[in-house]
């Protein structure tokens, strides 16, 4: 029920608009850095509307992400077929999240290419 509320949201109204209902990254606001979710709304509604490589650079961690989501929740309630174990033994793996989320959250504040191109669009 949450997932189609959200979907008919990102669907009728653009996080790209002047006068978005959406919330602006407070982070962002606050320190003028992007934050690990910086453009995840606004690559949500690129991808509810079809326009994937939009929705790529806005945010490219979590459209990367995001068809492994679905498996990860699967997977803990007792889905796992033995060919997807390795990936998610890595994927499940506290300190990979404790890895790879700081190091895209610094990667994409760096000024310079490619590390810049992570920023969003």
């Amino acid at each position: 029920m949450a997932a189609s509320v959200g979907v008919w949201l990102l669907w009728n109204f653009d996080p790209n608009a002047a006068d978005s209902r959406f919330p602006a990254c407070m982070f962002r606001a606050l320190t003028g850095f992007h934050c690990v979710g910086c453009g995840l709304t606004r690559a949500l509604h690129a991808l509810v509307h079809g326009d994937v490589m939009r929705a790529f650079s806005m945010n490219p961690l979590a459209v990367l992400l995001l068809p492994v989501m679905p498996m990860m929740v699967a997977h803990s309630q007792g889905w796992r077929p033995r060919s997807l174990e390795p990936l998610m033994r890595v994927l499940l793996a506290p300190k990979f999240w404790l890895v790879l989320l700081p190091a895209y959250w610094v990667a994409r504040n760096l000024p310079w290419p490619p590390f810049s191109w992570l920023a969003p669009g």
